[in-house]
């Protein structure tokens, strides 16, 4: 009997051992067969959703840098230039009296600018203008009491050595940030005898004759608010990073502000190197800190009022790129988070605008919201950072050759017109530009929302004449691989 049981336990025993196996298999089968009927039934077909939008994306895009790009190139070849379109010449009769020129005032608006405060000050006393007939305000929110004592000191060198009439002005907070720095230097009792309101940031440089060059526009153009003008970069060629940003920023002045100027006098101002109109920025309500992209937003305002703006891309004035891609990061997040943001509020006040022409309406709506920034971010970052890899795992959905290579490779050319001498970087650009969208449609998403970060305001950190590795190195704290 004992040894009975016990060949009956030895059996039992090498039955589980025999069934185990067996269990696992049909585990590992159900599996396999629950994943074939997924794959089959839901993630194909979405996949095959997925490279349908991705199609009617590529196209939006593609079909907005042609857009643009023909307009540009329209604009060139006629010889279109903004001195032929809009009347520009000075009076050389009446400028002979100081008194026929124009009050201007010169806005520099800057926080804990150490490195790039003497430059800035310096480019705007030295502007070619009547010195009775120019104001230089300098805007200080800066937080560092050494350099506010800094900046304060070369206010007054200016004003007591060269007679520059400079206002040195702060403020108690930085509520608004840049936005409200500049909304409280409007309010000054002589800012009123002021016509026009010229801004630079911190680290821009205009040339002597930029008042000369610009100024005029707007005196014999009563319809026109805003004098835009290009961004020359000192430190493009520093880094990989500044020549990728130059590529990108080349593009959006020589094609997209172009076009928008030629096509129906209206594009976003930049925030910088600009003139203004005192009377339009005053009848738009002002600055207003509701965004990150307070430039963006001013401009729609007084676009929506019939306010024609135009673009001079001959001027140039000096600026600097971030050059590390902690401020980089920073900037992109501003500068797509604010414009989302800002079209969820102005969306319908832009279509109930009774000032402006249908065309000028779809121009605001699709062109320089929905397909410059929301669908191309969106695109850049879904189709290859998303639908390519898992087109990989799943084969069935196949992706078109001319959406996966032609398409892509046009956009990219379109998007490298402006920077000729960088055409053998565009693959490394086109990277780059992958990493980056992720990034930007983040933003975008915040900006929607209106999530905790949606209105964060990271000043750009910029290195004046220190364009050095070592001081990259030196004001990112470390020399450690991934900051490098």
């Amino acid at each position: 009997m004992g040894a009975a049981a016990a060949g009956g336990h030895a059996l039992r025993a090498v039955g589980d051992v025999v069934s185990f196996p067996a269990t696992v298999a049909a585990f590992v089968e159900a599996l396999l067969q629950g994943w074939a009927e997924a794959r089959a039934g839901l993630l194909v077909p979405l996949l095959r959703a997925a490279v349908l939008l991705c199609t009617a994306m590529s196209l939006i895009v593609l079909a907005e840098k042609v857009f643009l790009g023909a307009v540009s190139s329209v604009a060139k070849l006629r010889r279109r230039r903004p001195g032929r379109v809009c009347r520009c010449d000075p009076d050389e009769e009446a400028a002979a009296a100081s008194q026929a020129y124009p009050m201007v005032l010169v806005q520099i608006p800057m926080y804990n600018e150490r490195e790039v405060y003497q430059l800035s000050i310096e480019a705007a006393c030295r502007l070619t203008w009547p010195v009775d007939r120019l104001i230089v305000q300098v805007l200080d929110d800066s937080t560092d009491s050494v350099i506010k004592e800094l900046v304060k000191g070369e206010c007054e060198r200016w004003a007591t050595e060269e007679g520059i009439n400079v206002k040195y002005e702060t403020r108690k907070d930085r509520a608004g940030y840049k936005a409200g720095n500049l909304k409280e230097g409007m309010r000054h009792a002589y800012v009123r005898a002021c016509e026009f309101v010229a801004m630079f940031d911190a680290d821009f440089q205009p040339p002597p004759d930029f008042l000369v060059r610009t100024v005029p526009f707007l005196v014999h153009n009563p319809s026109l608010a805003l004098v835009q003008t290009r961004w020359k970069f000192v430190n493009a060629n520093d880094c990989l990073l500044t020549r990728m940003q130059e590529m990108s920023m080349d593009y959006h002045f020589k094609v997209e502000q172009e076009a928008g100027s030629s096509l129906c006098n209206f594009f976003g101002y930049n925030g910088t190197a600009g003139v203004w109109r005192t009377q339009a920025i005053v009848e738009s309500g002002g600055w207003e800190d509701r965004t990150t992209a307070e430039d963006m937003d001013l401009a729609l305002r007084a676009g929506l009022l019939g306010w024609e703006f135009v673009y001079v891309g001959s001027i140039k004035v000096k600026s600097e790129l971030p050059s590390t891609l902690k401020a980089y990061r920073s900037q992109q997040h501003r500068w797509s988070c604010g414009p989302a943001l800002l079209f969820k509020k102005m969306f319908w006040q832009i279509l109930a605008a009774e000032r402006v022409s249908v065309w000028k309406k779809w121009y605001m709506v699709y062109d320089f919201f929905i397909a410059r920034r929301i669908v191309g971010t969106f695109y850049t970052f879904f189709f290859f950072s998303v639908l390519i890899p898992l087109n990989i795992l799943l084969p069935e959905a196949q992706i078109p050759v001319w959406e996966l290579i032609y398409i892509p490779i046009a956009i990219t050319l379109l998007n490298s017109v402006g920077t000729p001498r960088s055409i053998h970087l565009v693959i490394l650009w086109v990277l780059f530009e992958n990493v980056m969208a992720l990034h930007r449609f983040k933003a975008i998403l915040i900006g929607f929302l209106e999530a905790d970060r949606a209105n964060e305001w990271i000043v750009t950190q910029k290195l004046g004449n220190l364009q050095k590795l070592k001081s990259i190195a030196r004001l990112t704290g470390s020399y450690r691989f991934k900051d490098r």
